[in-house]
């Protein structure tokens, strides 16, 4: 069976299309035209991260790069070459999309809703009806802060932390109903937000929690020199700096200005392993469809303190942050700033989980990833020199462990 997947080099994209090339002879890689060459950062990717020189060298042969546009109907291709190209598949595999939190609905619709339904329409107009796997977000939860989210669930009662979330949302409403107009089965997979203890590279895609530490940098730029001294708790050492203040990772706490950020210290998020993420999707794709559409949430299974998460912003971003119950009434120069970044800092008031038993069920001990902690994700955000490798495959555990978000 051939296989398409777009957003091949992205984060995730990177790491599916090296675990769908352990299963397939070749992969179709729908790639945004005009982005430059796709099969040259594949490869780097696979050089960069430790790819054996002979798997490497072997991708021109196994790699079928076809430059789309995937706001436009047919993909921007001609009638002749979308027909082939779609006769050719027996899956598709959409991971392409936009994760960007700061963006609005109209941008994201273009990309993340417009984009699912021209996937859409390739598959349907394959001879080989091919089984689409729609790459989601567990976040489609919405605002929903405490409780359970099910993979069954798909409503907009609680809104949304973000456009981001909306748009996805609203991609899988497609999914649903492309799925009942056809009669055909469809795969929608939810990751929770994915990270990687592989170092920064300029050459590399960043993930999610980068993304987040260039914002709160950003905002403290903005915020002008007069942010640096705001805030300043030096109350409790009786006025003066802290001890240790000036250590490796730079300014200590008395010299870092303080941002109270909305949050509840005993929230947690969900934080999963790409290439784990990835080994469990291409896992769960080689069962056989229900018929419908099924869905599952590839999360991990134990969540991620919001205090860990916390104190990781803090060091990067060389901040003091407080969790605080609501909104301050008079923000200060970074606050004002990240204001106008919705939906950043909500997560952190997030105390709900993802039910994963139908991923535990089917995959038992073999789908539960190893811990994330403190050094693995200063790891994956904290440039360091010499080779970069891709983290081991993660080895079965003997016991699956409840897990809550």
């Amino acid at each position: 069976m051939h296989v398409a997947l777009t957003g091949a080099t992205g984060f995730l994209g990177l790491r599916l299309l090296h675990r769908l090339l352990d299963t397939h002879g070749s992969v179709t890689v729908l790639a945004r035209a005009g982005s430059g060459s796709a099969l040259d950062r594949i490869t780097r990717f696979f050089e960069l991260t430790g790819a054996p020189t002979a798997f490497t060298a072997g991708l021109p042969a196994r790699l079928r790069v076809v430059e789309t546009d995937l706001s436009l109907p047919r993909l921007g291709l001609s009638r002749r070459t979308f027909q082939k190209v779609a006769d050719g598949l027996g899956a598709i595999w959409h991971s392409a999309g936009s994760i960007n939190l700061e963006g609005d609905l109209p941008e994201l619709r273009r990309t993340n809703l417009e984009g699912t339904r021209h996937v859409l329409e390739l598959a349907a107009a394959g001879r080989r009806k091919p089984v689409v796997h729609h790459v989601s977000t567990a976040f489609v939860a919405g605002a929903r802060r405490e409780g359970v989210a099910y993979e069954d669930e798909l409503d907009d009662a609680s809104g949304f932390e973000n456009a981001y979330e909306q748009s996805k949302y609203e991609a899988e409403l497609l999914v649903h109903a492309w799925s009942r107009q056809h009669g055909r089965p469809a795969v929608v997979l939810r990751p929770s937000i994915l990270v990687t203890d592989v170092p920064p590279h300029p050459e590399l895609p960043s993930h999610p929690l980068m993304v987040i530490e260039r914002i709160l940098r950003e905002a403290r730029h903005a915020a002008g020199p007069t942010s640096q001294g705001q805030g300043r708790d030096t109350a409790a050492s009786g006025g003066r700096p802290e001890a240790g203040e000036h250590g490796p990772r730079g300014p200590g706490p008395a010299d870092r200005p303080r941002v109270r950020a909305v949050g509840h210290p005993h929230g947690r998020l969900n934080l999963l392993q790409v290439e784990h993420a990835a080994e469990v999707m291409v896992r769960l794709a080689g069962r056989t469809p229900s018929g419908g559409v099924d869905t599952y949430h590839v999360v991990h299974d134990r969540d991620v303190p919001v205090p860990t998460v916390v104190t990781l912003l803090e060091e990067l971003a060389s901040l003091s942050i407080d969790l605080v119950a609501t909104r301050p009434d008079a923000p200060s120069a970074v606050e004002a700033v990240l204001d106008f970044y919705p939906g950043l800092t909500a997560y952190l008031a997030h105390r709900r989980r993802f039910d994963d038993t139908r991923v535990r069920a089917l995959l038992g001990p073999s789908g539960v990833s190893a811990p994330v902690g403190l050094d693995y994700l200063r790891s994956g955000l904290n440039p360091r020199a010499g080779a970069l490798q891709e983290s081991p495959r993660t080895p079965p555990r003997a016991s699956l462990s409840a897990r809550p978000v």
